[in-house]
């Protein structure tokens, strides 16, 4: 690929879906804060040196800035810890308190705060429903396109590239039909109907079910053979508008569980730390599903970008929209707000974890993107 082409593919297009789902979430901010009359002065795609912007009849300050990775809108009265003397600030007069953000509510602040996380996960919903009834919802077929070293399928011969044509006495068409009815099948031979170069084959695998899975505990036993559907065989089933809604509500609430149970076995170390990608995965991702999967695909991994970050916000770090939501649950709970020094250690605290959660993931970036062993060749 050339210099050219690479840019196009990577990089403006993880910039372009970045900057979308910064606009999204900081949206979210912005149009609750209105809601709730807080007065806006900025809203800002980026940081750094203004390059474009404009302000609009309410003082709104609208701006794209140099360095496009990440964004912020800026309320009148928001407050940020810095370890000054709060009475040193010049009192608010009446008018000024009415559109304060500090001034309004406990209710009020924390809407404001969770409205950024919140329009995250509803504009993935809005992707995959707009995707699932414009385009389709994709459908692996029943292609096998990777066999499992040691599992059942390997064990009687199944390849890569061979089209299941019917399981036992029922003619499949969908890999999840396949999934289905091996999946019932645990520890009984079933029989494979088989496209192979032309040319029709039986084949009999024994399910067998996951070794985590324990029955005399109570686990369910799911036949498996090994094998994965090939993404290269897909077809799309075109939904109407309310089935896709609802498909796209199941699929946002599906793929937050499975970030968090990946998260928590990541915690627990059953999950190789390794495999946590930064922005340089992100970007990579984003170039080769825009061109290999055209318009659609690009759409769903920016759902599915756009789900991460609106979890992500809600971790109660300070700095993050959690941590924000975190001091004012305490708020509640006391009575009043946290001292000026505690929420400023707080987000000190907050800013070093963050930092160093960017820090390992870009590591992770440039071992698994290689760059780390091409830079050694170049000193060796």
């Amino acid at each position: 690929m050339t210099i050219l082409g690479f840019t196009w593919y990577y990089v403006l297009t993880f910039l372009a879906v970045l900057s979308v789902l910064i606009y999204v979430h900081e949206f979210g901010h912005y149009w609750v804060a209105r809601r709730n009359g807080v007065r806006v002065e900025v809203f800002s795609i980026g940081f750094g040196p203004e390059i474009l912007g404009r302000t609009d009849r309410s003082g709104t300050r609208w701006k794209i800035c140099a360095v496009p990775l990440g964004g912020y809108v800026k309320m009148f009265g928001e407050y940020f810890p810095s370890g000054d003397d709060p009475g040193e600030e010049r009192p608010l007069t009446p008018e000024e308190q009415a559109v304060s953000f500090t001034h309004k509510r406990l209710g009020q602040r924390a809407a404001i705060v969770a409205a950024g996380p919140i329009a995250n996960f509803l504009f993935a919903i809005f992707v995959f429903t707009a995707v699932f009834s414009i385009h389709g919802n994709p459908i692996p077929l029943a292609v096998v396109g990777e066999v499992v070293a040691g599992t059942p399928a390997a064990e009687v011969g199944v390849r890569p590239g061979d089209k299941i044509l019917a399981v036992e006495s029922e003619t499949v068409t969908k890999f999840e039909d396949v999934r289905r009815i091996i999946g019932v099948h645990a520890g009984v031979p079933v029989r494979l109907r088989i496209l192979r170069d032309g040319a029709e084959i039986t084949i009999v695998a024994t399910p067998r079910p996951p070794a985590n899975v324990d029955a005399a505990a109570g686990g369910v036993r799911v036949g498996r053979i090994g094998i994965k559907p090939d993404p290269a065989h897909i077809a799309y089933e075109r939904q109407n508008p309310f089935v896709a809604l609802w498909m796209g509500a199941e699929r946002t609430v599906s793929l937050t569980g499975q970030i968090l149970s990946y998260l928590g076995e990541l915690i627990l170390g059953r999950q190789d730390s390794r495999d946590l990608g930064g922005p340089l995965r992100i970007a990579q991702m984003s170039g080769e599903v825009a061109q290999d999967g055209g318009l659609s695909s690009l759409l769903l991994f920016t759902a599915v970008l756009s789900i991460n970050l609106g979890l992500i916000n809600l971790f109660p770090i300070p700095m993050l929209d959690g941590g924000h939501l975190l001091f004012y649950a305490a708020e509640a709970v006391r009575g009043r707000p946290l001292s000026p020094r505690t929420q400023e250690y707080g987000f000190r605290f907050g800013l070093a974890l963050v930092l160093l959660l960017t820090v390992f993931a870009t590591w992770n970036d440039l071992v698994n993107l290689k760059v780390i062993e091409f830079l050694r060749q170049l000193i060796t």
